[in-house]
């Protein structure tokens, strides 16, 4: 079985030895199963697992102080399956996996996607807070009450850009350190995760995340889009992470794997369709790729992205 994963693309983190680790041991625990979708969702439960990652445990809070994680899985044979906006899920890509595998549907959200979760046997009742979280929750000068407008206007200069300006002026107010939780992690943000595997004849992908810092509540990235966040196709498979929104209007999982199918290799399809994101949306993103000869491609334009591969 040959799989990556990747732990997401984004600003750097403080602990990248043991978040390596654990992306090998995501790597290796994948590498162990005998089908891919058994891989893709193995790999992806290591990492949900690991408050380290912004998936499952240590996923980002919406504005009403909410943690929804969201997957999706997809195979060569185009099955596909993707679960969204589930508090208290962990095992988003098992949720993912059992939309896939148990109903005529590619996407369940929301409520009723906690409660087939429930009926499938995933667990739908663990606490996905974190120190980290927490602690950056209750250091807001103050939470969203009302409407959804008025959790829009509230997260106008919180959602994406404006957090990292919020941080860097926290940093600079406390003399320029960023702060960090009781286990020592900087409060940096990064994004998502994802695995693609292949056994000589199947290829998977899959892709988790629990969200952007401070979106609306509610809010759905790419991660469950099928072509957006994964995809996968006879020619090869991909998962992305990175900018959501712009990964999702840019399809970036697809436009990678289109290029399988015109003939590039995976690491030359990974760098051209990293290149073209960047051109079409002006944001970062990362994503790694399989292609149906066993090659490896991994590219980004962020600060950094962690991979690991066997």
């Amino acid at each position: 079985m040959q799989v990556i994963v990747h732990g997401g693309a984004g600003t750097s983190v403080s602990e990248p030895v043991p978040r390596q680790a654990t992306l090998d041991e995501a790597a290796d625990a994948g590498a162990s199963e005998a089908d891919p979708v058994d891989a893709v969702e193995a790999a992806i439960r290591v990492l949900e697992a690991d408050s380290r990652f912004n998936a499952g445990t240590g996923g980002a809070v919406q504005s009403d102080g909410v943690i929804r994680t969201d997957a999706g899985v997809m195979t060569s044979d185009r099955d596909a399956g993707a679960a969204a906006s589930m508090p208290g899920v962990e095992a988003a890509i098992s949720v993912a996996r059992a939309v896939m595998e148990e109903t005529p549907h590619v996407l369940l959200n929301g409520v009723h996607a906690v409660d087939f979760a429930a009926d499938v046997g995933v667990d739908v009742e663990r606490d996905l807070w974190t120190a980290d979280t927490r602690q950056r929750w209750d250091d807001l000068d103050d939470h969203p009450e009302g409407s959804p407008l008025d959790h829009r206007d509230w997260i106008q200069d919180k959602f994406g850009e404006g957090v990292a300006e919020q941080r860097e002026a926290t940093e600079q107010a406390s003399g320029g350190a960023a702060s960090k939780d009781p286990e020592g992690r900087n409060q940096k943000d990064h994004d998502t995760v994802g695995a693609v595997a292949f056994d000589g004849e199947t290829l998977a992908a899959a892709t988790s995340t629990g969200g952007r810092w401070l979106a609306l509540a509610g809010r759905v990235g790419d991660v469950p889009q099928i072509g957006s966040g994964f995809y996968a196709a006879p020619a090869g498979a991909a998962s992305a992470t990175g900018a959501g929104e712009d990964i999702a209007k840019a399809t970036l999982t697809r436009r990678a794997v289109r290029h399988l199918e015109n003939g590039l290799g995976a690491q030359a399809a990974a760098d051209r369709a990293i290149e073209e994101f960047g051109e079409l949306t002006g944001s970062s993103a990362g994503v790694i790729v399989l292609d149906s000869d066993g090659g490896f491609g991994e590219a980004f334009n962020s600060e950094q992205m962690q991979t690991a591969r066997v």
